[in-house]
Parts: structure tokens; sequence; C-alpha cells
């Protein structure tokens, strides 16, 4: 059977667009539509399970990490505070995506308002910076911690902790803050319907009949910024890691040393591969199927919040230990 054209089968959203004005011109649009994932709209419901199965497990696990982390003495150290920082970002990540997916899936619930799809998509983009900044943060820690142990206490102090985590969290606000403050100033002539799930910044921008010349560059400017720069101190700092841990007398201290970071490692591959794919997808796969593409996205927003906290409570002795204790009756 030939496949449905996709304007054909968002064609009966069109009266949703039209409802505010009786003209084309969008300047200042009420409402934008989020269709879903176009193409698959009939599993919407089947859909929404494994999206809502993430969701639960990213909630449990990030909020059981900050109570273990907050009610172990032991956990009080600098690992575990970036940690949390990481947990409290995912957790934001999730339900700024989460309820408004869910809402269209179950309820058909398309609609959203204008200066609330802009305050989705900051809150979205600002935390995925801050994400890799604190995965930055992290690297620091571990490199000092192999490198340099004996003066891990003296240089990563709370309050140096604080200064790192306070410039993670500017960095990220600062950073995206020109992304809803440019779209709020363009013109929307042609459509207000996103074929997503959420407010993405790139998808918005393409509703517009402006020249948006400048919103792409500063946004290729960011994610090089972001990415490519974390990314690369990242690398370094591993590179110094792994001199380090080759450097060690035995393959027991090798081994051992080598677990301290592994866990952050696979933080570190959970995150940056699901988004590297995504952004690949967005700027060239031009062939991709539209369902695909919007799959791709929402998983590159639900993975990591869900697999962050499982990677740390399975390879972390510390944080298994104490929930262990937890749900283990007492005088068992």
């Amino acid at each position: 059977m030939q496949e449905t054209p996709f304007c054909l089968r968002v064609g009966h959203l069109l009266p949703y667009a039209m409802s505010d004005s009786n003209t084309t011109d969008f300047t200042n649009p009420s409402t934008f539509i989020l269709l879903g994932i176009p193409g698959l709209e009939m599993d919407h419901v089947w859909i929404s399970i494994p999206f809502c199965t993430m969701y639960i497990i990213a909630m449990l696990g990030n909020f059981t990490t900050l109570v273990i982390v907050k009610t172990e003495p032991s956990l009080h150290g600098p690992m575990y505070y970036f940690l949390c920082m990481l947990a409290v970002s995912d957790l934001v990540v999730s339900t700024s995506t989460l309820p408004k997916m869910l809402s269209i899936f179950w309820f058909n619930s398309r609609e959203i308002d204008f200066s609330a799809c802009l305050t989705q998509m900051y809150f979205i983009h600002s935390f995925l910076v801050m994400d890799s900044g604190i995965l930055v943060a992290m690297a620091l820690d571990r490199y000092v911690a192999i490198c340099h142990p004996l003066r891990h206490s003296t240089i990563l102090t709370n309050f140096v902790v604080g200064k790192i985590g306070l410039a993670v969290v500017l960095r990220g606000g600062m950073l995206i803050l020109p992304y809803p403050f440019l779209t709020r100033q363009w013109p929307y002539c042609r459509t207000t319907i996103i074929p997503n799930t959420y407010c993405e910044h790139m998808a918005v921008v393409k509703l517009a009949c402006a020249d948006t010349h400048i919103s792409n560059y500063y946004s290729l400017s960011v994610a090089f910024l972001v990415t490519g720069l974390d990314v690369f101190f990242i690398a370094v700092s591993y590179i110094q890691i792994l001199r380090a841990i080759f450097s060690l007398p035995t393959k027991d201290a090798r081994l051992k040393t080598f677990g301290t970071c592994g866990s952050h490692l696979f933080v570190i591959l959970t995150s940056y591969i699901p988004a590297l794919f995504s952004s690949l997808m967005h700027r060239f796969g031009n062939n991709v199927a539209v369902h695909f593409h919007v799959l791709m996205s929402n998983a590159y927003l639900l993975m990591p919040p869900m697999m962050h906290p499982i990677i740390y409570g399975v390879r972390t002795k510390q944080i298994r230990d104490r929930l262990l204790r937890l749900l283990t009756p007492k005088g068992t």
C-alpha cells in the first residue's frame, strides 16, 4: 500500500492551527500543535508503555540516589555531590518532557501554549548543557582522585565543588537563554504544527518564516562549545588517568583503580552516544523517516536519566551496599 503523504496525515490538525486567526499570519501564535510521533499515531498508546516505564525507573532511581547520598555520611564527597547534581538535572530533563508526551499519547492533548513551549525548550536544552558540564566535573574529580590522591581532599573542597556546580548551572542557563528570546521575535506564517512530542529548538526554528541564520549559527556554536570542548576536556582527563593507571606496579592495583572510574565512563557513553546519533540524524538524516527521528530524539532525552542511577547502583559498591541495607529488614 502506498504511504499516505505526511501533509495529508496532519491535514485534520489544520483547524487547530487556524483557530486563532483567519489569515496565515502567526506572528504571535497563542499555541503550537505537537503531533507526537508522525505516522505512528495509531500506536501511541503502545509506544507510551516503554517511555512511561523509563520515566518511572528514572524517577525512582534518581530519587533513591539523592536519598542514599543524603543519609550516608561516607558518601559526602565530591564524586557523590556531582552525582546528585546529575540526578537533579536528569529529573528536570525527563519531567520537562514526559508528562506532555503522555498527554499526547493518552488523551490526544496536542496543543501547547506558546510561552509554555518556549519554557519547555529552555529547560530541556539548558539542563542538557548542565548534564554535559557535570560530566566534565566528574571527570575532573576522577583525575584528581587517581593522579593526585593525596591532594584530593584539599583540591576539591566543598567550597570548590560548590563553585564548580554554580559555574555549571550558570553556563547552562546563560548559553541557552537566547533560544527563547530569539524564537519569540520571529513571525510564524507557515504553520504552528511541530512534528514531535516536545518543543525541540530546531523544530521550532524551522516553522519561522524569517531569516533564522543567526539562530542556526548560534545553536551550532553552542553545540561545538558544549559537546566539542566538554568531550575534549573529558578525553584529556582520561588520557592522564589511563597513563596513571598503567604506571601502577601490579595488575590488581590497575584493575581496582580503573574500576573506580568505570561507572563514569559508562555514564559518558550513555549520555553522548545517543546525543551524537540524534544530532547526526537531525543535520544529515534527510532520508530518515520522521517517526524514527522523533523516536530517537525522545530516547536521547529519556535513556540517560534512566541509565545513570542503574549504572552507579550496580558499579558503585558504597551505593549498592547502602541500598541493600535500606531494602533489607533489620536483623536479617
